[in-house]
């Protein structure tokens, strides 16, 4: 028989932590959140999230054993935004028992009602910087540490229990060129002196954050508000953002551009590949993870390719390749020569143009957001 308990207890949260680190400890290919930040979803303190979002978290028991996890979110802001009463599943984990599934599901289905709510979706987290999406194509490929991974059965025990899909998100790998184009150059050149822009400068990270944070999420909240799940950031957030950000970040992967009166009117980032030393980790900061993380932080062969934000005045002005010229060209400065480009959703085309530019690309993972509508009516 199969138990469903609300967590509560100190136990309860390191169960619910450390289930997905048991479920995949064979495998190649998952890779761990940091577990310090995971423990501190579940405190109002600590979790910002809280502010605008009804929360819950699930685990499920089979003879007394953890065989299973999920979270149910109710993220106000953003059915504000879009008119709707909808709940987000998410840190959805399970063995290969569709009955498991079935009943992390139902809970999270019985709590949206209770709230009024009348549709479920996800995998989603609280906001747009989280793991999204389900793996459906890419098992054998190593996550990025932004990444969820899972193991193949998911979709199809998600499926089973009335689990449509909503929209998806791919990922690609890029091998780039030793060189950059001079049609490239050319065109960055062109933009940049047509549009009277500048790049971004400071004498060390602290000082980049401190002049251009705002402009930066003032350009992110602009540019991302028309894409599915994302909400804008509060002042909190923010400030949680880039605490997280602080440790890992390398100034080489950040390019912001400025108008002629210094407002940020772009904003693009990459991060240094952190999948293998998270993993070793096991999403351990201490004793030795934070050295591992702060080794790879400043040279390896490979990027992950955070976003690009673009003011809607400059989207079709070629902005965004300029972003992609000069985030590509600092990576290369510190040894980069492959870029994973995490999530791009499939309708956002203008992004998915921009990878077009390079003739040595591999679409190698696609992540899947699923919808199941409690109201019938609703669906029709």
């Amino acid at each position: 028989m199969i138990e469903i308990i609300e967590v509560k207890t100190k136990k309860d949260k390191r169960d619910f932590v450390d289930f997905p680190t048991r479920l995949y400890k064979d495998n190649d290919f998952y890779v761990h959140p940091l577990r310090g930040d995971e423990m501190g979803i579940f405190s109002p303190k600590k979790n910002v999230s809280f502010d605008e979002c009804d929360i819950v978290f699930y685990l499920a028991k089979k003879d007394g054993v953890v065989v299973g996890r999920i979270c149910g979110i109710l993220q106000k802001v953003y059915n504000e935004r879009t008119s709707t009463k909808r709940v987000r599943f998410g840190r959805f984990d399970f063995v290969d028992d569709v009955e498991v599934a079935r009943a992390l599901l139902t809970a999270v289905e019985e709590w949206a009602k209770s709230k009024g709510m009348d549709t479920i979706h996800g995998p989603l987290g609280f906001n747009d910087l989280e793991r999204e999406g389900l793996l459906i194509q890419g098992y054998d490929r190593l996550a990025t540490f932004e990444e969820n991974y899972n193991f193949p059965y998911y979709k199809e025990h998600i499926e089973a229990c009335g689990y449509e899909k909503e929209i998806d998100y791919i990922a690609a790998r890029i091998e780039l060129p030793e060189q950059t184009s001079d049609r490239v150059k050319k065109l960055s050149e062109l933009v940049m002196k047509r549009y009277k822009l500048k790049i971004a400068t400071a004498k060390n990270k602290s000082e980049y954050l401190k002049k251009y944070k705002d402009g930066i999420f003032e350009v992110l909240d602009e540019a991302y508000s028309d894409l599915y799940g994302v909400i804008p950031y509060n002042e909190k957030q923010k400030k949680s953002i880039i605490d997280q950000f602080k440790l890992v970040i390398n100034i080489k992967y950040i390019i912001s551009l400025l108008d002629e009166n210094d407002r940020v009117v772009a904003f693009g980032f990459a991060l240094p590949e952190l999948a293998k030393a998270v993993k070793k980790s096991k999403g351990r900061l201490f004793p030795f993870g934070v050295f591992r993380i702060l080794k790879v932080r400043n040279r390896g062969p490979v990027a992950d390719f955070g976003l690009i934000g673009v003011r809607k005045e400059y989207k079709n002005k070629g902005v965004p390749a300029v972003m992609l010229n000069y985030i590509i060209e600092g990576a290369k400065e510190v040894g980069v020569t492959t870029i994973e480009t995490n999530h791009t959703l499939e309708d956002n085309h203008s992004m998915l143009q921009l990878y077009k530019n390079f003739d040595n690309i591999e679409q190698h993972k696609r992540f899947r957001c699923f919808v199941k509508f409690l109201d019938k009516e609703k669906k029709n």
